[in-house]
């Protein structure tokens, strides 16, 4: 009784409650598990027959201040297929930043150490959005070839971006969406990890990815090896009903 009462206090303590989002992926058949140290989780899923990953926890950019949840997948895009959607205020930011850097320091070239999403804003042209005009003014796009940048942000994804303007995105955090060496990536300052943010994200980086192939000329084999992403947008719209109990 006495080693089972000992066992007891020695414990480690419980990690952080993330039991909304873990339930969420286990409702999707993704795989979740916590990060060394309780710093984040991970969840592995797929669209279909394509795997991607998603994790957060500990910053890896220096323009998102707080945790970072970041989604990778691999698309096998064309290597010049470089589009990059961001919001607003990160764009207008790491413009800044980038002329600094590069007009006012006694730099003459782009350093190679700095991210691909700060030489982008440098190097390419920005491409004109057809989204409505409260959706466009939260977000920005540049790209080595502007039409597919327009290309790539189609009804599907300009949908899914008015849907999170006003929800998860509603408060313009650092956001960003690009495609690089074929894969694509989602970048988002998000602290805490509220399960309908994290839904939203998928949704739109679902829709994202189907729409990216579309633009390389692989949509039609690609984009139907997985199902519609209904299911996220739904659940993330039972997580908002305010009639819904909370995490």
């Amino acid at each position: 009784m006495f080693e089972a009462i000992k066992r007891w206090m020695s414990a480690e303590p419980p990690g952080p409650d993330w039991a909304g989002v873990a339930a969420w992926a286990k409702e999707h058949r993704h795989g979740f598990k916590r990060a060394k140290d309780n710093e984040g989780f991970v969840i592995d899923g797929a669209f279909g027959d394509s795997p991607w990953r998603l994790e957060w926890g500990p910053s890896q950019r220096s323009y998102i201040t707080t945790q970072e949840l970041r989604i990778r997948m691999e698309l096998h895009l064309p290597s010049d297929l470089q589009m990059l959607l961001l919001s607003r205020p990160l764009m207008e930011m790491l413009e800044g930043e980038t002329f600094e850097r590069y007009t006012e320091s006694t730099q003459t070239q782009i350093d190679l150490s700095t991210p691909e999403e700060m030489r982008w804003l440098a190097m390419f042209p920005k491409s004109t959005l057809t989204l409505p005009k409260g959706v466009r003014t939260h977000f920005g796009t540049v790209a080595s070839n502007p039409k597919a940048a327009i290309a790539w942000v189609d009804t599907v994804v300009a949908a899914q971006l008015e849907l999170a303007a006003q929800s998860w995105l509603r408060d313009a955090p650092p956001f960003l969406l690009m495609t690089l060496r074929g894969r694509l990536y989602l970048r988002l300052q998000l602290d805490p990890p509220e399960p309908s943010a994290v839904a939203g994200a998928v949704a739109l980086f679902d829709v994202a990815a189907q729409s990216a192939l579309r633009v390389a000329g692989m949509g039609h084999e690609g984009a139907a090896e997985w199902p519609s992403s209904g299911a996220s947008t739904a659940w993330q719209t039972q997580l908002e009903d305010p009639g819904e109990p909370g995490r």
